[in-house]
């Protein structure tokens, strides 16, 4: 009888994308993989260690399989990804119950890991180099059937120092353009209709590789694969959104005009500390080539308060910065001290409260914003695919065009006829509950 492996994936997309990977190999190699923890004999906890918010849930979900190990639920418990990777000595000290500890590097073992740890009583620890985690091959999607993320490149080069991607992850590193526009086609063969491209820094692929930025040339060619509806693409760093890649996302219709740029800041002081460049000027200047060249984009940005040495007036600059913008979409996060990097030894931390206190104020600026922009839709058709049907209110649910899955908003909207999961269809917005819209098919 094989074996039953249950896998929980925390964390960010990219994170996701190596789960998927390790679980088709499993599948491939005669395990059985179920949804249900319930019965599994052996579960796999896919963590992120990016912040200390990621590390809590990661604590948490191993500290539910730990009792659920104990109450004979479940058989062995192996913790893989970020947390892992970062804090392998003190997983296997802290947790005696977990069977096995495997760094992101041992990815592409796992099947010979979840063997061993099946037919042993020793915890086994596997930590290959970080440059071995697999960037290809097969995945069992854990993501609705009609869209999935594409990763195209793996690690961070930026070290901006409130991060420890580098040190957990290791350098950029950029798949090669056959092989990511291969795994595309394979996804939009298997009914996929939305692709999202993610990495720690998109705008970055292909420096590695020829020196520039092979952004623009790889979406290009992704835009030519017949079947794919939508293009959608994370994690473009402000300075290298070139005019280039603009005019590409502004000229082909496949890719949604949607730019989600991590800004962080927009105090010039507070950006230098974080190893980030820019300024307030440089930054709305960009915000404002954007829409000349595309007038109905979306501009989704994430910033952090509280940073080490951040003043009232920086807090004051970041403030008008946000009020000038004008973001379709913002998340402001209080900032998190990560032990070993360089923002954590830093003077002038700044007091818990304070920090939590500027990022509620910014997002409740920014609720303001988001409400004007939003009622601006009403009256517009806009592109959606349908998520699902919801018996309560009789109304099916999506994503425009304008949303990214997982972070943005929804439209709940009528039909005259039977919708099915993953079609595409037109939306009129006849109003707006908060965050969401309201509206029916055309």
């Amino acid at each position: 009888m094989s074996k039953k492996i249950g896998m929980i994936s925390l964390g960010c997309p990219k994170n996701q994308v190596d789960a998927e990977i390790m679980l088709a190999r499993l599948a491939q190699n005669g395990f059985e993989i179920t949804d249900d923890v319930d019965g599994a004999d052996a579960v796999i906890i896919n963590t992120c260690g990016f912040i200390e918010d990621a590390k809590k849930e990661a604590i948490e979900n191993i500290l539910d399989m730990v009792e659920l190990k104990n109450e004979g639920v479940i058989g062995k418990i192996i913790v893989t990804g970020c947390l892992a990777e970062r804090y392998r000595e003190e997983i296997a000290k802290e947790f005696p119950e977990v069977d096995a500890v495997v760094g992101i590097g041992s990815n592409g073992d796992i099947c010979e890991i979840c063997k061993n740890t099946l037919e042993s009583d020793e915890t086994i620890e596997s930590f290959a180099d970080k440059a071995c985690l697999p960037l290809n091959g097969e995945r069992m999607l854990t993501t609705p059937s009609y869209f999935a993320y594409l990763k195209i490149a793996e690690g961070c080069s930026n070290h901006c120092t409130y991060c420890a991607i580098p040190s957990i992850r290791g350098e950029f590193r950029s798949r090669q353009p056959e092989d990511i526009i291969k795994e595309a086609q394979d996804l939009v063969r298997s009914g996929v209709k939305e692709i999202v491209v993610v990495a720690q820094d998109t705008t970055r692929y292909g420096e590695d590789l020829y020196g520039k930025s092979a952004l623009p040339a790889l979406l290009t060619s992704l835009a030519k694969i017949e079947g794919l509806e939508w293009i959608r693409v994370l994690y473009c760093y402000p300075e290298r959104i070139t005019d280039e890649l603009i005019d590409v996302v502004a000229n082909n219709d496949k890719i949604v005009k949607y730019f989600d740029i991590p800004i962080q800041h927009a105090s010039a002081p507070v950006l230098k500390r974080m190893n980030r460049v820019g300024d307030m000027d440089s930054l709305l200047s960009l915000v404002e080539k954007i829409r000349a060249k595309i007038p109905d984009v979306v501009l989704r940005t994430t910033l952090i308060t509280g940073f080490p040495g951040e003043t009232e007036e920086d807090f004051e600059t970041l403030s008008e910065f946000v009020e000038k913008a004008q973001f379709d979409r913002l998340g402001c996060f209080a900032y998190s001290a990560e032990e070993g990097t360089p923002a954590a030894r830093l003077p002038d931390q700044i007091d818990e409260d304070v920090k939590k206190e500027r990022g509620e104020a910014i997002m409740e600026q920014q609720f303001r914003i988001f409400e004007r922009l939003n009622e601006q839709n009403i009256g517009k058709v806009l592109r959606t695919v349908v998520e699902g049907y919801d018996a309560y209110t009789d109304t099916y649910y999506g994503r425009t065009w304008r949303d990214a899955p997982e972070i943005d908003g929804t439209v709940n909207f009528t039909c005259g006829y039977e919708l099915n999961e993953g079609d595409f269809v037109d939306v009129e917005i006849m109003g707006i509950n908060e965050y969401d819209l309201i509206g029916e098919v055309v």
